[in-house]
């Protein structure tokens, strides 16, 4: 590892973050002029579950601007993220060890394509079931039309959801690594786990039995690809000891 004053580490930190920065901003001004569009692409599961006759309101006389540039923001910085990661891979794996970086940047990356395929499963899978739901659910004499900004943050909130719930392979992965728990502890834990991530999705998703098993169930089943990966990960682990000893 490389040692150097401190001074020379944060004057190198703040350059990164500059360049993380200005990626992020050259994306957003050229998605700028197309905000209205990505709003739509955005709000498109929840306008074909409307009934025909209605549509989304703005309660607020900014939200027509402001709303579709938040959307905008969020679309840059999913397409700056490769640029961020590897500012931030650039700056901290000279300070790491070989094998911390052969397990570093596969998780890193791992998370961040979990991640994403989250927010891609709660887009395509999700949200045109629950908004379909809630659309024949909808009181006679009531009329459907929700507020954009109201949207957006429900829809944030699900992609957080949705997202944090497809990282659970590699959290399962780093607590075997640490030695926080076996991997014979995990598979014994399996009924628990079951149990819980109907919990989590009834907390998370909206209150309709289909959207919270849509949760439920990639949450199970991602906990399992987690106990698979740590096995075959701390498989050579187990061989490299046996020889030492």
């Amino acid at each position: 590892m490389n040692e150097q004053p401190l001074l020379a580490h944060l004057i190198e930190l703040r350059q990164r973050l500059v360049r993380a920065m200005i990626g992020f901003v050259v994306i957003f001004l050229a998605l700028f002029h197309w905000s209205g569009d990505i709003y739509h692409l955005l709000a498109k599961p929840l306008l074909e579950a409307l009934p025909k006759g209605t549509s989304m309101i703005a309660t607020e006389v900014t939200a027509p601007f402001f709303v579709p540039m938040k959307v905008t923001m969020l679309v840059a910085f999913l397409l700056s993220l490769p640029n961020t990661l590897y500012q931030i891979w650039a700056f901290i794996a000279p300070g790491l060890y070989n094998h911390e970086k052969r397990l570093v940047l596969p998780l890193v990356v791992s998370s961040v394509v979990l991640f994403v395929t989250g927010m891609a499963f709660a887009y395509f899978l999700v949200f045109p079931v629950a908004f379909h739901f809630f659309s024949i659910m909808t009181p006679s004499g009531v009329s459907m039309m929700t507020d954009i900004d109201k949207y957006f943050s429900f829809v944030l909130g699900m992609f957080m959801a949705f997202g944090v719930t497809f990282e659970v392979p590699v959290v399962v992965i780093v607590l075997v690594r640490m030695g926080v728990v076996s991997v014979a502890k995990l598979r014994e834990g399996r009924p628990y786990v079951i149990v819980g991530a109907f919990v989590v999705a009834a907390v998370v998703t909206p209150p309709d039995v289909l959207s919270q098993t849509m949760l439920a169930v990639p949450l199970w089943l991602l906990y399992e690809l987690g106990i698979i990966m740590a096995g075959f990960m701390s498989r050579p682990e187990r061989a490299r000891l046996e020889n030492k000893s």
